[in-house]
């Protein structure tokens, strides 16, 4: 398994993971229907049918959508591999250039005004203080029993 394409163990798996959720959803289905076989009246009978059909519904379409999802992304594996082996050979790079002869000139920092400097700190903004409501006399913060 170790020289096998990921494409294919990614369609394994999605086929296992379908297999596995088919199982449950008609687990879940004959569960239902079993519980429409003991109900008493029509109307339960009919509700747990109808439960065991949408559960099988959404099943089939959760599976349907984990296959399709699967297939999308093995089949992406696959072009990129076929796409990476057809495409030339990546340009060979130029050889490297001797750097260690002329060292770069490096540039003059550029100066900055004397207020621009960033400090760290944030700029401090001017809020305007809002007037504290004054306590009434002989009133206390908690509710007196009356």
């Amino acid at each position: 398994m170790a020289d096998a394409e990921l494409d294919v163990i990614i369609r394994q798996l999605a086929k296992q993971q379908h297999k596995t959720l088919m199982a449950a959803a008609k687990a879940r289905r004959d569960r239902a229907l079993g519980l429409a076989a003991k109900a008493k009246d029509a109307a339960a009978k009919q509700r747990f049918k109808q439960i065991a059909a949408a559960t099988m519904e959404q099943g089939s379409a959760a599976a349907k959508r984990l296959q399709i999802s699967a297939d999308n992304a093995a089949d992406s594996y696959a072009r990129a591999l076929r796409k990476a082996a057809e495409a030339p050979a990546a340009k060979p790079l130029a050889p490297a250039k001797k750097s260690a002869e002329k060292p770069a000139a490096e540039k003059p920092a550029k100066k900055i005004p004397a207020n621009k400097i960033p400090t760290g700190k944030k700029p401090a903004t001017k809020k305007a203080a809002a007037p504290r409501p004054k306590k009434a006399a002989g009133k206390s913060a908690t509710k007196t029993k009356a």
